[in-house]
């Protein structure tokens, strides 16, 4: 299989953060799941790739909330390894973590060789929602993003492929999914006191994502934006440039044969179990 190339980045005409092509026909839902299933064989040929060579690799997913970093991230990881493909998606910092260096817990977090490491939300935190928030100092927030790209660039240095992606979201899309996880009990529990805030704290939001795109978007490590008003094509296009990022191949697998089964100790194990507790069958 030829190597990837790596995709430069479009040049596209400037819209309302995460705005849709209003004239684009809705993806249909069969043209998803199958556009959907050959990008996550890709995945997979991925994953024996990166186990093969031992690739370290970690991906940053940021954005607003409920611009759909979760979702993303289930459909890459819904059908690899969780061995290969960890997710990192930290809560809130203990008072011990408080006192650590600031990137500690997070270096905590990186691959191993033959893996790859999905970060949902990261050390970004301290560029968006703790400045606008008020969770960190001035001089926290400023020694960041000093200091960030210079972390970075050591990641990189030592191997580890880092991309970066910041989804991006309309502010009526953003305040149409709040309402939408209101009135849906499934979905009540994603929307906390700080997700509202979001709605409130826009434009502080809006520039807290400018300042750390003109600190930290840079050659070594930059920024990828993904428009993600249209959930089903921001899935696919993020997908497939990750897969279009990293130059894998496809790694030959041995056959498997299934042994026959050893008849030395054969007996009736259906009837020994009779008499035991089993779940009710009401379905």
């Amino acid at each position: 299989m030829a190597k990837k190339t790596v995709r430069k980045k479009p040049k596209s005409r400037p819209t309302s953060e995460g705005e849709a092509d209003a004239n684009r026909a809705k993806l249909k839902r069969k043209e998803y799941e199958r556009e959907l299933e050959n990008l996550q064989v890709e995945l997979v040929k991925l994953q024996g790739w990166v186990k093969h060579v031992g690739a370290r690799i970690v991906v940053v997913f940021e954005g607003r909330d409920a611009a759909g970093k979760g979702g993303v991230i289930k459909r890459i990881t819904e059908r690899v390894s969780p061995r290969v493909f960890r997710v990192a998606a930290l809560p809130a910092p203990s008072d011990r973590e408080k006192t650590q260096l600031y990137v500690q817990r997070y270096v905590a977090h990186l691959p191993a060789a033959g893996e790859i490491v999905l970060f949902d939300r990261s050390w970004y935190n301290r560029a968006g929602v703790e400045k606008v928030l008020g969770f960190c100092t001035r001089r926290q927030y400023e020694k960041f993003m000093r200091s960030c790209d210079r972390f970075e660039q050591g990641l990189v240095g030592d191997g580890i492929v880092l991309i970066k992606y910041w989804l991006s979201v309309s502010a009526d899309e953003q305040l149409r999914r709040f309402r939408a996880r209101i009135e849906d009990p499934l979905r009540q529990w994603k929307l906390s006191a700080t997700d509202l805030e979001s709605v409130r704290l826009w434009y502080e939001y809006s520039m807290a994502r400018d300042a750390m795109f003109m600190a930290t978007d840079t050659d070594a490590a930059p920024w990828y934006i993904v428009r993600s008003d249209d959930k089903r094509r921001a899935r696919l296009n993020c997908i497939r440039h990750l897969l279009d990022y990293v130059p894998y191949e496809e790694v030959p697998t041995e056959e498997v044969e299934i042994p026959e089964r050893e008849m030395t100790h054969r007996y009736d194990d259906v009837a020994a179990l009779e008499g035991r507790r089993f779940v009710p069958e009401r379905y």
